[in-house]
């Protein structure tokens, strides 16, 4: 610390306890407008979001003022004072040297001295991850400073933004996005876009995007072809068998000799060796359904025999069908352009920025798919992303970040529900991702609903205003102990403004996010106007026609 700031005593402690402290602000500090002068900035002495240095005998800890208030006391003759306090919670020590260390191991002790902390200290605290030059906005309590992340510990160990409805969640994803393109121009990212807030379509076809029109890969997915038969045994057990069914185990053992054979027949058509059952290569669905319907109506002895399967199939086979008529499974099960083994390499390329136009983020477009397929959407994109890294020798100088918007959604807490698969594969990525060089950021309002293992997997976390009392607890659990009293700030956040905990920022930190520029597309409606000038009339049979048809466009 400087001497200048040793100097500006404002408060001795009161009380310590593990988790925090109390202190007493001095006399001359507790006047109706406390303002102190540190170099060239002026500020008042202990107020919330500041950070204070607590100095006794070699031990100094830096503290954040997250609560103030007074008391009052009598003297003997019944005169009234008032004393005002405040509430800290200790992120570090400062040792000799003023390096900053994250964590505190000795606690100074009721009556040390409380001193202000000003820019020049802030800096030094920050100074190793200002040298990363990742600038994600500027600090609530001092409006001058720029608070730069850590991207090796923000993006290469998962981090999680929450927030609810309104916060800013939209805004800080998008600024965070475009910060991180200009500060790593060699980015990789993939985005599940649920609402079609960062890349949509203009009403003459063009696109429009949060991004730098060169620096963005635009996929509708509703256009996307992820072949089924790039899909897993297990996730083609997932799509056409009901595992509850009593004939399932027959189901399974039988697609699983059917596909050998199919990828044997293929494997020997291209000229590969070896290959196993989910091995990503071509094969006919409709001859797997016809394999499957010989062996369920098979008789011998013309007719008068039935065949050992006969009858074994009818639940597989009613499924398929209903799945294979079923329009919003046409990019999985009906591939026009992916029909061939050598089309693989072309969606890839596609999915990881390297087609034949170079890009930073590749925006998948799931707002037009509906809400019951898109977990199976999800599903691929999250393993193409980590099959693709997984296999890729280059992986450290390749690293690839898949953003998840609205997450809870599709990676959800519950356990053996209807998006079981999804979830598995994305707490697969969380889990083994970080070794091959894929890592999750999860987008969600509503973190008591998200799966416990994607954010266990998380070390990072950027939290917008959250007022419900269940998520506050939740992302209390989620932080160290002694930071956990922080919650108490999420319900009087600003939008777009930030409480950032764990690994990426040297220590707690309130902050006001930059504002994105250009911004998402907001999907607030104005019912305002809306209601005062909105039409007289509708399309009705047009809406009808656009939901029978499944097409929101």
């Amino acid at each position: 610390m400087t001497q200048q700031t040793q100097n500006i005593l404002i408060g001795h402690l009161t009380e310590v306890r593990g988790d925090g402290m109390d202190a007493r602000i001095t006399e001359e500090h507790s006047t109706a407008a406390p303002i102190i002068k540190l170099g060239d900035e002026e500020i008042l002495a202990g107020h919330i979001g500041s950070y204070v240095v607590i100095r006794q005998s070699h031990i100094g800890v830096l503290a954040l003022v997250f609560k103030m208030w007074e008391r009052d006391r009598f003297d003997a003759a019944g005169n009234r004072a008032t004393d005002r306090f405040i509430a800290l919670i200790p992120v570090g020590e400062l040792n000799e040297s003023n390096v900053f260390i994250r964590g505190v191991r000795h606690y100074p002790t009721p009556g040390a001295a409380v001193y202000a902390v000003g820019l020049s200290e802030i800096n030094a605290i920050f100074s190793k991850f200002r040298d990363y030059e990742f600038f994600i906005g500027q600090l609530a309590s001092h409006k001058d400073y720029h608070l730069s992340l850590d991207p090796r510990a923000l993006f290469g160990r998962h981090f999680a933004i929450i927030g609810q409805s309104g916060s800013g969640k939209s805004w800080t994803v998008t600024s965070l996005i475009q910060h991180t393109m200009r500060a790593m121009p060699k980015t990789h990212m993939i985005m599940l876009d649920l609402h079609g807030e960062y890349c949509w379509k203009r009403p003459d076809g063009s696109i429009e995007s949060a991004f730098p029109a060169e620096q963005v890969n635009y996929v509708d997915a509703m256009d996307l072809e992820m072949p089924y038969w790039m899909m897993s045994y297990a996730e083609l057990v997932d799509l056409f068998i009901d595992r509850d069914d009593r004939g399932a185990s027959m189901q399974m053992s039988f697609m699983r000799e059917v596909l050998q054979q199919l990828k044997r027949k293929e494997a020997k058509a291209i000229g590969l060796g070896v290959v196993s059952i989910d091995t990503p290569i071509y094969f006919s669905l409709a001859e797997m359904y016809m394999q499957f319907k010989a062996a369920n109506e098979e008789r011998k002895d013309f007719g008068k025999t039935k065949g050992a399967l006969f009858g074994q199939f009818d639940e597989f086979l009613v499924t398929m069908q209903s799945r294979f008529n079923d329009v919003r499974y046409d990019f999985l099960l009906k591939p026009k352009k992916r029909n061939n083994s050598a089309s693989m390499a072309d969606l890839l390329r596609q999915f990881v920025g390297l087609g034949q136009k170079k890009a930073n983020i590749t925006v998948v477009d799931l707002s037009s798919v509906p809400t019951d397929v898109r977990p199976a959407v999800s599903a691929q994109v999250g393993r193409l992303a980590y099959e693709f890294n997984y296999w890729n020798p280059r992986r450290r100088e390749f690293p690839i970040t898949l953003i998840c918007e609205e997450a809870h959604a599709y990676i959800p807490r519950e356990k053996g529900g209807q998006f079981d698969g999804t979830k598995k594969m994305m707490e697969r990525i969380a889990k083994e991702g970080r070794k091959y060089g894929v890592s999750i950021g999860v987008v969600s309002q509503r973190p008591t609903e998200l799966s416990e293992t994607m954010l266990a997997q998380c070390s990072s976390f950027i939290c917008l205003r959250t007022t419900n009392p269940d998520d506050q607890q939740y992302i209390r659990g989620l932080v160290p102990e002694a930071e956990g009293d922080l919650a108490d700030i999420l319900s009087s956040l600003g939008r777009g403004e930030a409480l950032v905990l764990g690994e990426a920022a040297p220590l707690p930190t309130r902050v006001q996010i930059y504002r994105p520029n250009p911004e998402p597309k907001s999907n607030d409606v104005d019912y305002y106007t809306s209601w005062r000038e909105g039409p007289d009339d509708l399309d009705v049979e047009g809406i009808v026609e656009n939901w029978r048809t499944q097409n929101r466009h």
